[in-house]
């Protein structure tokens, strides 16, 4: 098959469908692959580049689409593209289906099949071929950039002969992939990050990248983010007031804000209002990631930069990722890449448009002149259900009865067992070791028997502070071995040496910890 990409025509459009690199492994997989001139200049890709890597530059659009048997696009197509599908062709771009029914209608109505990057379901085999994530990574990463350029100061502290630089304080609405790009960005950057979700489980990732989780004082549960297939779900009037509250009391405290939230199939939710926006400092940023569809901020306007009464700069771009067209287009492409070679599971550059798989399925939107959106859900999960954990079954008291003097009566007949076993011991070894050893051998047992209870029962957790304890018994320890050193009997005199030897590693091993844990709960 023939697969071509043309030149973005969208306004201030600069990514390319089609590098050099996934050229090259689009032709491992038997394609040809067609560019239409300068369509990547945008990306810094020129066409003798493409032509190093084997691809034949078309000089027109028309010769392109009239030529290729599949068209790779960023940007849904114009009507007059449109046009040029007929039976046999295959289309792969954004389309966005949810938004464009009459585009849709259209499309369809040539025969033309056309699979929409925006609906690659997120499942994790196909997250090789999640576009959304893709430029969402970049958009994120582009908007705390975009956000530095407008402010008018460091993000990191410093501290010079000059004087001390606070740090900024960044404020992240929204821990979707765009979100959670911004937050890595700002926390590298040096800057005071913080970050809010609607979504609890999202927190533990927020915080593990540096940056501090937004909690609101709310009472209900709300519901797993998770359960819709990992975006937001749309949330309570009373989450919301609650939400606006802390938004207003965080206001004038940050100097800059990057949100990030939005719904499937819904307008952007308005998070930021005109009012907290009077309330932040001037030269403050707010970028609004979400401006293609309303934007978070109420003063946002798209595809615009504006500076508010107060001297807040709003910033409604709706190209982040085409303003870092390289690596977008490197990243699009490699979706592009993986998509085809879904489509192409024999390797011989034939495309087989399955029906049945998930991932095809999900993103065709047009199939043989018919309408297929929206796809049925996935047999795949985006994410398992987890199994229900047993309950423990609930003991009647006679049960909890019977199972404590169980337990009473194999204690008793254990410690019985060890007091036998431990008295034949002493009347054997008396009956051949003279009186005085068996006096000091006796109080020997019994004071490693008293040490046993007393220290083996404690839990784990209390052994260290408990060292301060035993370096006093250790002391004692030292003391009495030291005066049976000198002792005629060379087996008392051997015991003595050695416990000396234990009882004074003890002691300097608990005056070491002790030392360590004091030193913990100390200001230096």
């Amino acid at each position: 098959m023939k697969i071509g990409a043309p030149r973005e025509t969208a306004r201030d459009e600069a990514r390319v469908a089609l590098t050099p690199e996934s050229a090259g492994q689009l032709q491992k997989l038997g394609h040809e692959c067609l560019i239409e001139s300068g369509a990547g200049k945008g990306a810094g890709i020129a066409d003798d580049a493409y032509r190093a890597a084997g691809v034949t530059v078309v000089p027109t659009a028309e010769d392109l689409w009239a030529t290729a048997d599949v068209i790779v696009k960023v940007r849904p197509p114009e009507a007059d593209e449109v046009a040029r599908l007929n039976p046999g062709k295959t289309l792969i771009s954004f389309f966005y289906p949810g938004q464009r029914s009459e585009e849709l209608s259209a499309i369809s109505a040539t025969g033309a099949n056309v699979l929409a990057m925006d609906m690659v379901p997120r499942i994790s085999r196909a997250q090789k071929m999640d576009a959304l994530s893709s430029m969402a990574n970049i958009a994120g990463y582009r908007a705390v950039i975009e956000a530095g350029a407008n402010f008018g100061r460091f993000f990191t502290g410093q501290v010079t002969a000059a004087g001390k630089v606070p740090p900024a304080r960044v404020m992240v609405i929204g821990a979707g992939v765009a979100g959670l790009a911004a937050i890595g960005a700002a926390t590298s950057l040096g800057a005071i990050t913080l970050a809010f979700d609607v979504r609890p489980e999202v927190a533990e990732q927020i915080e593990s990248m540096g940056a501090e989780f937004v909690y609101l004082d709310f009472a209900e549960e709300q519901q797993d983010g998770a359960a819709t297939g990992g975006y937001a779900a749309p949330s309570s009037p009373e989450f919301r007031a609650a939400q606006l509250k802390k938004f207003r009391e965080l206001a004038p405290g940050v100097d800059i804000v990057i949100s990030t939230a939005l719904i499937p199939g819904r307008d952007a939710p308005v998070l930021w209002t005109k009012d907290m926006v009077e309330a932040m400092r001037p030269g403050s940023v707010i970028v609004d990631l979400a401006a293609e569809r309303g934007g978070n901020c109420e003063l946002t306007v798209a595809d615009q930069k504006i500076v508010s009464d107060n001297g807040v700069t709003i910033i409604g771009y709706t190209d982040f990722p085409s303003r870092m067209a390289a690596q977008s287009s490197a990243l699009y492409a490699s979706n592009i890449r993986h998509m085809l070679a879904d489509l192409t599971p024999g390797k011989d550059g034939v495309i087989v448009h399955d029906m049945e798989d998930d991932v095809i399925r999900g993103a065709t939107v047009a199939f043989e002149g018919t309408i297929s959106f929206p796809p049925p859900p996935p047999k795949i999960k985006a994410i398992a259900a987890q199994k229900s954990k047993p309950k423990a079954e609930e003991l009647t008291p006679e049960q909890k009865r019977a199972r404590e003097v169980a337990a009473f009566k194999a204690q008793t007949r254990s410690q019985v067992t060890l007091l036998i076993v431990g008295a034949l011991l002493l009347m054997g070894i008396g009956a051949v070791a003279p009186a005085s050893f068996m006096a000091h051998f006796i109080v020997f047992v019994l004071a490693c028997f008293v040490g046993f209870q007393v220290i083996w029962n404690v839990s784990h957790a209390l052994h260290t502070p408990l060292m301060a304890v035993t370096n006093a018994i250790s002391g004692i320890v030292v003391v009495g071995a030291m005066l049976q050193v000198g002792s005629s009997s060379t087996i008392v005199m051997v015991l003595a040496t050695i416990s000396i030897l234990i009882a004074s590693i003890n002691i300097v091993g608990g005056f070491l910890v002790t030392r360590r844990m004091l030193a913990m709960f100390q200001r230096s």
